[in-house]
């Protein structure tokens, strides 16, 4: 081909996915929820699709400048700014370190209830402001956005979605209404754990299904009592009335859903539920010199990792210096996410930083342990490379997620209250480390999450596009959700059955009588 020729087909390929691409709007949730969710945006921009994202001014992961997207920022604070996470992460700390009474649990439920309210309150103030805005709003129309993409752990996205009557697409794992497949899939809770419950398993006891009705229950409760009330005031105020805020969250075309069944235990689901767990995982890069210098030095023992997440930099004092005593007493070389003070106990075996590049250590093959909080996309990441955990939750859906590896034999569970006790974190880490069956049970789970037919990005990008490409999915989702309660479960259909089976009964016994009379009369007669 004459260099013309190829430049002209190098022209229509640059171009091509442009003219071709579609416009979404994200409207995210921020911290670790934010990582997962840049993973989809970058994907997309790549592909040529054109992103616009939702952020406050109060965003603190969120930057409002990007190559991959364009933002829209308001001047109205969000939900999750980063203060309210700190103060609200310590206190549960500390209602954690009380122990694991029933009363530390209703304080710790309380707690969370607070956390959650003053949250969506400040979500749909923000939504409330840009609805208000005719200027922005009118801006927004304009651009014909083909579908919604949010992460319904906030209603801001299905908000949007039903003011701009488009697609609606969630990232998602939890909404405001609790775990995504209880939202939108049968969910019988006779076998399906409810993860609130802290159940290690689907074939229950009766005490076991007892506890898992009665914290059912309590979710509705407070969902019904604490969360729904703010979104359906803003349902009320800005559209028609009948709008059924749950009724738009059920109504979602596609739910790429951030687990699969490796993990999750099986249950229930629906057509427009796409499993796409490990999405942001993918093969380890080489790590910076200095940082694979010092884990080289770790020789045969290998290294640990240890990080908690978005939301806990550093540990109160006491406890740093337990988890450092311990990791001081190992061979191994320890890679610490920690940024507080340098703990009094540290030994020189000990890396303290600010930020490490989580998934290349996963993958390193020297790596022998992770040390984590039990957050979803940490999980994943452990699943992907194979590496055992060692699991301290603080909240949230952390302790259900470490059950989760716990019962399939991949992760050693501890406790806030009891890690600095009688030498137990040590114990834990040397258990995990000198049993080979954790790591063996974590490598079996990985090959069985990698063995798919199409790459978990790959086959979430598939879909929104066609989400895109059909104007939404309606095909795929089931109206069970705009029927009401009676006739969802068929009380009605089986009190009209009782009703006809009773008037049944009740004709029989008087036909009965009725010969039965007749037929004493006639003896009656013939007597006389």
């Amino acid at each position: 081909m004459c260099l013309p020729g190829i430049f002209i087909v190098t022209l229509l390929t640059l171009f091509i996915p442009a003219v071709h691409g579609g416009k979404v709007l994200v409207f995210p949730q921020e911290g670790s929820h934010w990582v997962n969710m840049k993973v989809i945006i970058e994907a997309l921009h790549s592909r040529g699709h054109s992103v616009s994202v939702v952020r406050p001014s109060n965003s603190w992961y969120i930057k409002e400048t990007s190559l991959h997207y364009s933002s829209i920022t308001t001047d109205i604070p969000g939900g999750a700014d980063e203060e309210l996470f700190r103060s609200f992460v310590s206190r549960l700390i500390q209602i954690k370190r009380e122990g694991n009474s029933a009363w530390t649990r209703f304080s710790l439920d309380m707690e969370l209830k607070d956390g959650f309210f003053e949250i969506h309150r400040k979500v749909c103030e923000m939504i409330i402001k840009m609805l208000e805005n005719k200027q922005l709003m009118q801006s927004i129309k304009e651009t014909k956005y083909d579908l919604v993409l949010t992460d319904p752990l906030n209603g801001g996205g299905v908000v949007l979605a039903h003011y701009l009557n488009v697609p609606l697409v969630f990232n998602v794992r939890w909404t405001i209404g609790g775990e995504g497949h209880f939202v939108i899939a049968p969910s019988p809770l006779s076998y399906v754990p409810i993860p609130a419950a802290e159940l290690t398993r689907d074939k229950m006891t009766f005490t076991e299904r007892v506890k898992n009705m009665i914290f059912y229950l309590l979710w509705e409760v407070q969902y019904r009592l604490v969360i729904e009330p703010h979104y359906q005031a803003v349902c009320d105020e800005f559209f028609q009335p009948g709008v059924d805020f749950y009724e738009l969250l059920q109504g979602a075309d596609l739910w790429l859903m951030r687990v699969d069944f490796v993990f999750e235990f099986p249950r229930p689901t629906m057509p427009n539920v796409i499993y796409m767990a490990g999405f942001q995982c993918k093969p380890a890069k080489p790590l910076p010199q200095e940082l694979e210098e010092f884990v080289q030095s770790s020789g045969n023992y290998g290294v640990i990792i240890m990080s908690l997440g978005t939301f806990v930099s550093e540990f109160p004092h006491d406890i740093a210096d337990v988890i450092a005593a311990a990791f001081a007493q190992l061979p191994q070389k320890v890679i610490w996410r920690h940024k507080g003070d340098r703990p009094a106990t540290l030994g020189n075996n000990t890396l303290l930083v600010d930020w490490m590049p989580q998934n290349d250590l996963l993958g390193h093959p020297m790596t022998r342990l992770f040390v984590a909080h039990g957050g979803t996309n940490a999980v994943q990441e452990a699943i992907y490379h194979g590496i055992p955990v060692v699991g301290l939750p603080l909240f949230f859906d952390q302790y259900d997620n470490l059950l989760r590896l716990k019962k399939r034999g991949g992760a050693k569970l501890l406790s806030m209250a009891t890690v600095d006790k009688n030498y137990n974190f040590l114990e834990a880490l040397q258990e995990v480390l000198d049993e080979p069956s954790y790591r063996t049970n974590m490598q079996r789970l990985s090959r069985l999450h990698r063995d798919v037919p199409m790459e978990p990005l790959d086959t979430a990008l598939f879909w929104i596009e066609f989400v895109m490409r059909h104007k939404g999915a309606a095909h795929l989702h089931t109206e069970s959700y705009r029927m009401p309660w009676y006739s969802y479960h068929s009380v009605d259909v089986v009190l009209i059955l009782l009703a006809v089976v009773v008037v049944l009964i009740l004709l029989l016994v008087a036909i009965v009588r009725y010969l039965s009379v007749r037929s004493c009369l006639k003896r009656k007669i013939k007597s006389e």
